[in-house]
C-alpha cells in the first residue's frame, strides 16, 4: 500500500515572537516494512533546519526562526511504500538493546488496574492486551491539550491513541516485557482520513523482534502505518518540541490528512 500525507501545525502569537527553536520528529525512516518513497518540510517564515538523528535513532531536524515572529506553519507531505508481513519490524537504526525499554517514566507507570490488563507476555499476550484496552476505552479524535500519564489518562472514559499507546506500555512493562512509544500516521479507522493529530501506537519486543500493536484498533499494526519516531514514552517522540522567546498566548492548530496514494 502507498500513502500519502499532509501535516499541517499552525501557530498563531498575540505578540511577536523574538526568537523560535524547535525539535521536529516529522521524518519517517526506511524500515522492514516501509520505504518512504519522498518527503519533504515547509516553513512560511524564514528559517534554518538542521539535520540529525536523536538518541533512539529517528530522523530529526532542528528549526531556528529569528523574530519577530507573529505567525508559523509547518507543512509536512509526502508518500511511503508499506508492505505486510507477519514477522517483526527491524528498523535500519537501532542504537539501545530492548532490555532498555523495560524502564518506567513517569508517564509509563502502572497501577495494579493497567498491570490487569495484560494476561501474557508472549506475542498473543501482547496481541490481547491490544485488544483489551480497545475494548475498555473508546477512541477520541480529537486533540488532547496535554501529555498524560498512563495511570492519569486510565482514570478517563474516552482516551486519544496517544494515551492508549501509553497504557499498552505500562501494562507490558509490568509484565517485564520490553516496549516503546511509537509516533506516526495512519489510514485507519477514520472514514473521512482526516483528524486532529498525529496517530500513536506501541511497539513490544517480543519473540526474538519488535512486533507493532495498535490498542486505538484493537490488535497489530497493519499495512497502513507509517512510523517515524519511537521513545520510551510520548514525550520523547512529540512530533513537535520546542521554546519560544516572548510575551503573550500562542494559539495552535493542528490538522493530518492520510489517503492511499
Amino acid at each position: 500500500m502507498r500513502l500519502s500525507v499532509s501535516h499541517e501545525t499552525r501557530y498563531r502569537f498575540t505578540e511577536p515572537q523574538a526568537r523560535i527553536v524547535q525539535l521536529l520528529r516529522l521524518f519517517p525512516g526506511d524500515t522492514s516494512h516501509q520505504t518512504v518513497v519522498n518527503w519533504r518540510i515547509d516553513v512560511d517564515c524564514d528559517a534554518r533546519l538542521r539535520e540529525s538523528i536523536d538518541g533512539y535513532g529517528n530522523l530529526t531536524r532542528m528549526l531556528y526562526a529569528e523574530g519577530p515572529v507573529e505567525t508559523l506553519r509547518l507543512t509536512v507531505s509526502g508518500e511511503a511504500l508499506l508492505s505486510e508481513s507477519d514477522g517483526p519490524s527491524e528498523a535500519t537504526d537501532e542504537p539501545f538493546p530492548p532490555d532498555l525499554f523495560r524502564r518506567v517514566t513517569p508517564l509509563t507507570g502502572a497501577d495494579d488496574a493497567i498491570a490487569a490488563l495484560a494476561t501474557g507476555s508472549d506475542l498473543a499476550g501482547m496481541t490481547a492486551l491490544a485488544g483489551a484496552i480497545h475494548g475498555r476505552w473508546s477512541v477520541d479524535r480529537q486533540p488532547a491539550p496535554a501529555i498524560r500519564s498512563a495511570i492519569e489518562a486510565a482514570a478517563g472514559e474516552r482516551l486519544s491513541s496517544r494515551d492508549m499507546a501509553q497504557i499498552f506500555v505500562a501494562a507490558a512493562r509490568a509484565q517485564g516485557v520490553p516496549a516503546r512509544y511509537v509516533s506516526g500516521y495512519s489510514l485507519s479507522g477514520d472514514d473521512e482520513r482526516r483528524t486532529a493529530a498525529p496517530h500513536a501506537w506501541a511497539e513490544a519486543h517480543v519473540a526474538g523482534g519488535w512486533y507493532a500493536f495498535d490498542p486505538a484498533m484493537g490488535g497489530r499494526s497493519g499495512l497502513d502505518h507509517i512510523r517515524v519516531a519511537v521513545a520510551l514514552d510520548a514525550a520523547g517522540a512529540a512530533p513537535i518540541a520546542g521554546v519560544r522567546m516572548g510575551a503573550g498566548e500562542e494559539v495552535l492548530d493542528v490538522d493530518v490528512r492520510v489517503e492511499e496514494a
